[in-house]
């Protein structure tokens, strides 16, 4: 099954198993993100933040340590309680051979607890880095971290998740979805940022972008 597919699925189960006055909710944030007139995410062209994080065994991982061994696709998701989130790793765990084969590396992030990255991560059977970014600060480095809205807190609530909790910070924050490729020198090629989270980078754009590099 493509992540399209799969994406596809979700959004169905979403629409399919969830009380409208929560499907309202949650695509009226999907809306005002897109209307904000907010610029996500750096820009194509702009040099990456190089950045020092955790990964879900505790090793200390540097994004320009890792852009020395080649380039780098790095990726911003919600967490692991988010159907549409585990869809893109699976789908990228499948093409990580081949971005290996072009001598990239694959990184992801989010902002959930290193417990919680470990528990994924070997749930999910992922053998790329998989790093955990509990106060957001890489997030916002990024230009992709926002405050989750009250109405969306309350409706976490409702079905018995504490975002903070789950993160083990004292902030409801998520990063909007967002992959970007860079390359050796550090240099963002391109950047998919969407603030619909029923959205991701399609595997086969990845390929694309490294090939170009």
């Amino acid at each position: 099954m493509s992540l399209t597919q799969a994406l596809a699925e979700a959004k169905q189960e979403f629409i399919a198993h969830t009380p409208l006055e929560i499907q309202a909710e949650m695509f009226r944030q999907i809306r005002e993100q897109h209307e904000s007139g907010f610029v996500y995410g750096r820009q194509e062209g702009q040099r990456a933040k190089d950045f020092i994080l955790k990964n879900a065994l505790g090793k200390t991982i540097s994004l320009y340590e890792e852009l020395s061994k080649g380039p780098v696709v790095l990726t911003f998701y919600r967490g692991g309680w988010c159907p549409f989130c585990n869809s893109q790793l699976k789908a990228y765990q499948k093409l990580l051979p081949d971005i290996q084969a072009l001598g990239g590396q694959l990184i992801a992030i989010s902002p959930q607890s290193p417990d919680n990255t470990l528990s994924q991560q070997e749930k999910e059977e992922l053998t790329f880095q998989v790093l955990s970014d509990a106060h957001g600060l890489v997030a916002a480095f990024y230009n992709i971290l926002y405050e989750v809205p009250d109405y969306i807190k309350n409706i976490m609530k409702q079905i018995g998740m504490d975002l903070a909790e789950y993160n083990a910070t004292n902030r409801w924050i998520l990063p909007i979805p967002s992959t970007f490729m860079i390359d050796e020198s550090g240099i963002i090629r391109s950047a998919y940022v969407n603030p619909d989270f029923m959205q991701r980078l399609d595997p086969d754009n990845i390929l694309y972008e490294l090939r170009k590099l």
